[in-house]
């Protein structure tokens, strides 16, 4: 196999081992930043990806994650957020990593060449048309991660390949590629470092816009979040107040009247006669408050409260 750049030695990695602690660290922490720079390059196919899988939850299909060892790691992370911070449906989310739940107790390598557990994986998970799978390999050319896409793009899901190789199969196979080019790894081939700090980055940004665009982010808030805890729902109470302008003792309230939900809170706030009118303007917004709130407004029948937009 040709040497890649996740192979390659770091030009600082001579002589790592007896260098100073602090020096090490230094290393350490500017190939991250190094690292964490590589993803400018990746914003448009990220813009483009984060299009395609909002396109695909809004007309009720599922996203998956596909990948193995350290890029699993980085797509579980940010799997298992998708339902508390945006409030999308956890059975609109598949996690496929190589190894199964096997993976979370010893991570061993070698389920990341069994491509037949990587298809098995695919067809298990319901994984065809109207889906979306993401698949993760630092390398490019993990088994499982390439064989999860050509499966996924058989039963006719969009595919989206992140790698931080140029010219891989993972890139090649998918209808859209995200490639990373973090430079090599202080410590050769860890790429659970700089190569993991990129997808992990990649990944919050793919998710988060994709966020935007399906209506769960107003002003910086995340107004879809799923309130499960006190500190969830303290955090749904002031942004009900940040966005109406109520107190958060009012934004607690209605709150309670919209069953948690902050959006519906905040038309409630804004004005609207009942929870159940809140939630038919913002199925009329397409689930968007913005333009649910300037509906609202705009309505001369309403008495409305003010709020901030």
């Amino acid at each position: 196999m040709a040497e890649t750049r996740t192979e390659a030695l770091h030009r600082n990695a001579e002589g790592l081992d007896i260098q100073a602690p602090e020096a090490i660290l230094v290393s350490l922490v500017d190939a991250q930043i190094e690292a964490a720079k590589a993803v400018r390059n990746a914003i448009p196919a990220i813009a483009r990806a984060a299009e395609i899988i909002a396109d695909r939850l809004n007309r009720g299909g599922k996203l998956a994650y596909a990948a193995a060892g350290s890029s699993g790691l980085m797509a579980l992370a940010d799997a298992l957020e998708l339902p508390g911070t945006f409030g999308i449906r956890r059975d609109r989310i598949a996690i496929l990593i190589a190894g199964g739940d096997e993976a979370f107790k010893t991570l061993a390598g070698g389920p990341e060449d069994d491509t037949e557990e990587a298809a098995t994986a695919v067809a298990n998970a319901g994984i065809g048309a109207g889906d979306c799978l993401i698949a993760l390999s630092a390398s490019g050319t993990t088994p499982y991660a390439v064989r999860a896409v050509e499966e996924a793009a058989r039963r006719g899901a969009a595919t989206i390949g992140i790698a931080n190789n140029r010219d891989t199969a993972l890139l090649r196979q998918a209808d859209t590629a995200i490639l990373l080019e973090t430079p090599p790894e202080v410590i050769a081939g860890s790429t659970r470092m700089g190569a993991g700090t990129a997808q992990k980055i990649a990944l919050n940004m793919l998710s988060t816009l994709t966020a935007v665009h399906l209506g769960h982010v107003h002003d910086g808030y995340m107004v879809n979040l799923m309130a499960d805890n006190i500190k969830l729902r303290d955090r749904a109470a002031r942004i009900v107040a940040a966005v109406s302008g109520r107190s958060t003792d009012d934004a607690a309230r209605l709150l309670e009247k919209s069953g948690g939900a902050v959006k519906t809170a905040i038309l409630l706030a804004a004005g609207a006669d009942s929870a159940d009118a809140a939630q038919k303007i913002l199925e009329e917004a397409g689930q968007k408050l913005r333009p649910a709130l300037s509906a609202l407004a705009h309505d001369p029948g309403k008495d409305h409260a003010r709020t901030k937009k």
